[in-house]
């Protein structure tokens, strides 16, 4: 929907007014993390589920060049975006930070390379542009197969004997049941308090229910039998956690992240926030 946005895609609200004027002089072409914020300030206030993104205005011909997937999309819904709106929200789907590396992808740990989503280079800031992360992807991938192809030639055989894990003492569970409860936890507790709008109340509250699930993933990792879902949720509730110690760090509103309670920037220039060891370095 971004590059919908991009294209001349307005945004409507459910009586049909358009709002991003009131929110940003560039209106509908303003940054993502303005935009996303006064769709969720119209849905908060009108009790809307979505609002709408209107783009009925542009020649039948052009939307279906342009936007091949999101018409298909839509279509399957039973929307036709030539004459009906797309009914849109806000969500998450990509991580403004990550591993820490520099320009060739190298991290501080020896002969581990990172890129993309992954890795924090920086050059996205904490705002990054529409489609700028599969070209990031591009070039960073692209740095680290020709640094490697120079400083390691030649590559020795892996070893084919890995010894079989021991899995004395562990619990082959079929209580799936908990691993699914902690992610959707998880899932609610990042979307409802860590979100697009923060507060140092909300991330409180989130780190408090956090601290608690990782307790708890933490011994079920310990003493199960490892599988994908485990792994992931274990991931999930460590990466959480970080998001939330790194904001209630910062007292300021900088890009994505926005805060009730700090809501200018105050820092003059770019400040980065490091994990290092657990503690969260400004």
């Amino acid at each position: 929907s971004e590059a919908v946005r991009g294209k001349g895609a307005i945004l409507l609200n459910r009586d049909g007014e358009t709002f991003m004027k009131r929110y940003h002089p560039m209106g509908d072409l303003a940054p993502r993390d303005v935009v996303a914020r006064a769709i969720d300030s119209e849905m908060k206030k009108r009790g809307e589920a979505h609002v709408w993104l209107d783009v009925t205005h542009l020649p039948s011909s052009q939307i279906r060049e342009s936007f091949p997937s999101i018409y298909e999309k839509c279509k399957e819904l039973g929307i036709d975006i030539t004459t009906d709106r797309i009914p849109v929200v806000p969500v998450a789907h990509f991580l403004c930070g990550g591993v820490a590396s520099d320009l060739e992808g190298r991290t501080t740990i020896s002969n581990l390379s990172a890129a993309g989503e992954t890795a924090c280079t920086g050059v996205h800031g904490g705002n990054r542009l529409a489609s700028n992360s599969l070209l990031e992807c591009l070039v960073f991938s692209n740095r680290i197969a020709g640094r490697i192809s120079k400083e390691s030639p030649k590559f020795t055989k892996a070893h084919d004997e890995i010894p079989s894990w021991n899995k004395e003492g562990m619990v082959n569970t079929e209580e799936w049941v908990l691993i699914s409860h902690d992610l959707n936890e998880i899932k609610n507790t990042m979307s409802n308090y860590v979100g697009i709008v923060r507060s140092n109340l909300r991330l409180e509250r989130a780190k408090r229910r956090m601290d608690l699930i990782y307790d708890e993933v933490k011994d079920y990792y310990n003493r199960t039998v490892i599988t994908n879902p485990l792994i992931e949720l274990r991931n999930l509730v460590i990466v959480g956690e970080l998001i939330i110690r790194s904001a209630l760090a910062r007292k300021e509103s900088r890009g994505l992240h926005f805060s009730t309670d700090y809501p200018e920037n105050r820092n003059p220039s770019r400040i980065d926030t490091e994990i290092r060891n657990e503690k969260v370095l400004l």
